[in-house]
């Protein structure tokens, strides 16, 4: 092998990128070293532990850490003895290294990277000995920990001292944490193995390892106190390195005391010093002492007075209740000069008090001593005060730190008032009333806040705990439902009328109140809906007799109240842009209040469309502003007048400009359209207004005059700019009028969408909706296509606007269709053509037979280019997706087509030529076991095929659609085909999906059954099922079955079957 300077060489370069072609071959050399570990150990081991003349390290940093990374791959997942030689070399090389560098050394003081590899790779090779060769290991860390007598160091080793800590550390993290353990693969010998270790620590060390680290703490604590009071900065240097030491030692003995016996850790000695050191002044001794001592508490026990027993020994109670009180008057006075420290030891605090809660809730909830259980409530009503109190704390992930008890504890009540009829006991009660009181407190926004210009993470985490708060109301509503409706509606029906008085209201109280009357129907489950939610009716009013029931003669509900009062308290005027967002949020969230108050209608509506709202100068507000005005018109429709409809369009005609951004590109690779139309601005929300205008202009539907003049006057300026931006298009390069026009039309679609539908059928005494005007729009769009449809935006867009357009106009515009489909088909892209039969398929379903002549002109192409596309070989995962979906959308618009009974353009002239190929094409894709999804659409497609083609026996002659001969086309290759997929080793019947194609298959079969009677029982009874090797008994049982039982019955059956066949 080479030698070791040619080995630190490439070591060296492979840390150099700069280095070109030798840097990649040092790095292939290196990772063959690492590969070969098991040959390589000893000639690393030299690099890491050789020393230079003068007593320094021979090697560099990197060299010497890159051994130790071999000397790991080499150690670890070693469940054997190592060979004596290897152990001896390895054993001795660690000590003299540990003797030279932390005994008489600086403990790698340039290296600290070293330093904590280092102590892995021991615990690796403590990890694969200490069993069976290095029982030893703990005892030769001791005499190196303490110096002999004969020196003169007269303490603790403190560069060992550490050592030893971070070794126990490491030990524990490998032996006993479970986080680390599910970290990794599961190895069912490395666990065993670590399982051997810990019992075998347990039995030989534990004691003095515990003493050892203890003795350790002990006396760094008496140094540490010591050098405190030394005013030098010698002194302040040992007192750091002190604190250091103590800091680890309680850190390691954190790490242990949940494996090995609580009688070593829990003693009177232990529990002072460590109650000592709660209050030290060192931020990291008192952070990991509450660690170890929730530790402590978590310890799982037996027996349940052990646990008991352990928790009165520690009186954490009182101790908390102590430090609590402490560390949030030390917070009062720091005011806004925040401390992250100290806020943190007050999170640790919160997490030690978790954990006894939880404890202590265990032994309350699941211990069946009685007396045990009494002295747990006990000691749990104590801790609730604390709780209530870190709970009330400013920072939220201080107050988090306790939910998990809290949850508990209302869990806890909720089970106590289930099981009995009698009121809440007074303790219970009172706390739950604190607890409200605290939870509305936090629900509140902090007063110097900006929800509006905020970090989005931060407003997230504020929302985040808004939604845990509420879970808690939630518990405690199911407690005591008044308790939780009295303190809502008190303190927001006091907070708004305080407002309507003029009385000062701050802006966070203000917001609260409203997001109070926002969640209050979420909390106030009830099971009453709609306007019963907030008008007290004498009884349930029958739906066709709602629009004349005149609801404001009935008492509001409380949710009522809060809303009446909400809208008349003016609050929607309060200068702070929060609470005015919140009540829009709230006012178009409850619709069917304004059904049973129609007062509060107009109120609000002027809110939303004024500077407060619509008008609103922040384009982030008004943007959101738009879509909820949409919403509250949508639910509010059939209450407002035309004549309020009439104001509200004059009052939105300023913001129907379409706004056009343009966004900053940020590779020159990315296409400036393409990206305007992924991100559009606010013009997104714009389209909200404009089908919230197209919804009031249709309220005119009694006066067609005037609604036929108002839409006019809103269309027209847009189809004059339409056709200025149409002439404004040279080429490809501009953007801008492109972008127009694609926002045009998305615009004018979606005014149609606020039109309700086209009724089918129509009803007598209907007035038709504005046909000739979304004709002329209908034509300005296509217009519009035939000049830019190389632009899939403009395509987009197009076929978006005809949805919606045919939504509303039905048959009308079914004359633009044929032009429509030669202008879309002209130019599109492979993922286009989903959009476009989703498309078709909405218009088979909206206009059914009306649809005919265009379908028989289109499905033959269409067809064919599909299955050109179908027939492509599939590279790369997007191709994949594209060709699945293609598939899926094809098959379920040959659906559609089947299901809207428009099967005669299969038969027509144009296309009977093309049938067979079709029903082909179709076949393969029921066969394909890949495809389940697909499967299923291929049989159901055959089964309406069936029901439509195939002559009945006897024949009926209303079934003028038939096809002579087609069931021989049935029983030659459908039936066939469908068994060959029941057969197929790939059909695995357990699988979902494909017990859903067995069931579409049995509707398959029962079709044919139906249309050919006795002549299908005699197929499957003598001729099909006997070609396929079937007993005659069998086949005729299958073919009884088929023809006797219900459909439900036959997909038990078959399924059965089929899986029987499989055992």
């Amino acid at each position: 092998m080479a030698d070791l300077n040619q080995l630190v060489q490439a070591i060296l370069i492979a840390a150099d990128p700069t280095q070109g072609a030798l840097h990649n071959q040092a790095l292939e050399y290196l990772s063959t070293i690492q590969q070969n570990s098991g040959n390589t150990w000893r000639f690393v081991l030299e690099i890491f532990v050789a020393r230079a003349p003068d007593g320094s390290r021979q090697y560099p940093p990197q060299a010497r850490f890159f051994a130790l990374r071999v000397l790991e791959d080499f150690l670890d997942n070693r469940f054997e003895p190592l060979e004596d030689d290897a152990f001896q070399l390895l054993r001795q090389s660690f000590i003299s290294y540990i003797q030279s560098e932390y005994l008489e050394g600086p403990a790698e003081a340039n290296a600290v990277f070293i330093r904590n590899k280092f102590s892995h790779t021991l615990t690796l090779l403590f990890l694969a000995t200490y069993l069976d060769q290095w029982q030893t290991f703990f005892a030769d860390l001791f005499t190196l920990i303490r110096p002999p007598e004969s020196t003169s160091q007269s303490t603790f080793n403190t560069h060992v001292s550490l050592l030893f800590f971070h070794l126990v550390l490491e030990i524990s993290g490998e032996v006993a944490d479970q986080i680390i353990k599910s970290a990794r693969q599961y190895d069912a010998a490395r666990h065993a193995r670590d399982t051997r270790v810990r019992d075998a620590v347990r039995e030989r060390d534990a004691a003095a390892i515990n003493e050892a680290v203890l003795t350790i703490v002990a006396d760094g604590v008496e140094r540490m106190n010591r050098l405190r009071k030394e005013p030098s900065s010698a002194a302040e240097r040992e007192s750091d390195t002190a604190t250091e030491v103590v800091d680890w030692g309680i850190r390691t003995f954190a790490s242990y005391v949940g494996w090995i016996d609580i009688n070593l850790t829990v003693t009177p000695t232990t529990v002072p010093l460590l109650f000592k050191l709660l209050s030290d002044p060192s931020l990291p001794i008192r952070l990991a002492t509450c660690g170890a001592i929730t530790k402590i508490v978590a310890k799982g026990l037996k027996e349940p007075t052990d646990k008991l027993q352990l928790i009165k020994v520690l009186s954490l109670a009182q101790v908390l209740d102590a430090l609590e009180t402490k560390t949030r008057a030390e917070q009062v006075v720091r005011g806004s000069d925040v401390n992250e420290g100290e806020e943190s030891y007050r999170e640790a605090l919160g997490r030690l008090l978790n954990m006894l809660g939880l404890e202590l809730s265990k032994l309350v909830d699941e211990c069946p001593v009685e007396d045990v259980k009494n002295e747990a409530t006990q000691l749990l009503n104590q801790t609730l005060p604390v709780l209530l109190r870190f709970m009330a704390d400013e920072y939220d992930d201080t107050c988090s730190t306790i939910f998990p008890f809290l949850q508990t504890v209302l869990g806890s009540y909720k089970r106590v008032r289930k099981s009995t009829s009698e009121p809440l006991d007074e303790t219970r009660r009172s706390f739950l009333t604190q607890l409200l009181s605290v939870v509305l407190e936090k629900l509140k926004w902090e007063e110097d806040s900006d929800p509006e210009d905020m970090d989005e993470d931060d407003k997230a985490e504020f929302e985040q705990l808004r939604k845990d708060l509420r879970t808690f109301m939630d518990a405690v509503f199911v407690i005591d439902q008044g308790l939780v409706s009295d303190a809502l509606s008190n303190l927001a029906l006091s907070t708004m009328n305080a407002y309507k008085s003029g009385a000062p209201v701050k802006w966070n109280d203000a917001e609260l109140a409203v997001y109070i009357v926002y969640f209050f129907g979420e909390i106030n489950k009830t099971g009453t809906k709609g306007r019963a939610a907030f008008c007290q009716t004498p009884a349930e009013v029958a739906k066709d007799k709602r629009k004349e029931t005149d609801y404001s003669a009935y008492p509001l509900t409380r949710h009522g109240e809060m809303l009446y009062t909400l809208v008349h308290s003016g609050i929607s005027a309060y200068p702070h842009k929060t609470v005015v967002m919140q009540f829009f949020e709230t006012t178009s969230r409850y619709g069917d209040f304004f059904k049973v108050r129609k007062d509060c209608i107009v109120p609000t509506l002027e809110a939303m469309v004024d500077a407060r709202g619509i008008h609103n100068p922040e384009s982030s507000l008004r943007s959101r502003v738009f879509y909820l005005f949409h919403r509250f018109i949508k639910e509010d429709r059939n209450e407002i007048s035309p004549e309020l409809a009439a104001k509200l369009i004059d009052s939105l005609r300023d913001v129907l400009v379409i706004v056009v951004d343009l966004p900053e590109l940020e590779t020159p690779e990315q296409d400036l359209l393409t990206e305007a139309i992924k991100h559009p601005g606010i013009f997104d929300a714009q389209l909200y207004l404009f089908e919230t205008v197209g919804t009031l202009v249709s309220l005119f539907y009694k006066s067609p005059e005037q609604r036929n003049e108002l839409l006019s006057s809103i269309v027209k300026p847009m189809l004059d700019e339409l056709g200025r931006d149409l002439q404004a298009v040279k080429g490809t390069e501009d953007v801008m009028p492109i972008l127009k026009v694609h926002h045009n039309i998305m615009a004018l679609g979606n005014i149609a969408k606020g039109f309700p539908d086209f009724p089918s059928p129509i009803p007598e005494g209907y007035l038709l909706p504005p046909v000739e005007i979304f004709t002329q729009v209908a034509q300005a769009i296509l217009v519009s296509l035939e000049a830019l449809n190389v632009f899939r935006a403009i395509r987009d867009a197009t076929r978006n606007a005809f949805t919606r357009i045919l939504a509303t106009t039905g048959s009308y515009i079914t004359h633009l269709i044929p032009p429509l489909m030669t202008n879309l088909l002209a130019h599109f892209e492979p993922t286009e053509l989903i959009d476009f039969m989703t498309f078709i398929g909405l218009l088979v379903h909206r206009l059914q037979g009306e649809l005919f002549e265009v379908l028989d002109q289109l499905i033959g192409p269409l067809s064919a280019h599909i299955n050109g596309i179908l027939s492509q070989p599939v590279t790369g995962t997007d191709d994949q997706v594209t060709y699945v979906d293609t598939k899926r959308a094809y098959l379920t618009l040959l659906n559609n087509i089947m299901a809207s009974k428009l099967h005669g353009i299969f038969t027509s002239a144009r296309n009977q030529p093309q049938l067979e190929t079709l029903l082909a094409s179709m076949q393969q894709l029921a066969e394909d076991v890949s495809d389940p999804s697909s499967q299923r659409a291929a049989f159901q497609f055959f089964g309406r095929c069936v029901q439509v083609w195939v002559p009945t026996q006897p024949t009926d002659v209303t079934h003028n659609s038939a096809i002579p001969g087609f069931e021989r086309f049935v029983y030659e290759r459908l039936v066939p085909a469908a068994f060959s997929v029941l057969a197929s080793p790939q059909f695995n019947i357990k699988d979902g999906q494909m017990l859903v194609v067995l069931h579409e298959i049995c509707n398959f079969l029962q079709f044919v059954s139906k249309a050919r009677g006795q002549e299908t029982f005699d197929f499957f009874a003598s001729i099909f099922l006997p070609a396929q090797g079937w007993p005659n008994d069998a086949a005729v049982e299958f073919a009884t079955k088929l023809r006797d039982l219900d459909n439900k019955s036959f997909k038990k059956y078959l399924a059965d079957f089929v899986r029987a066949s499989r055992s």
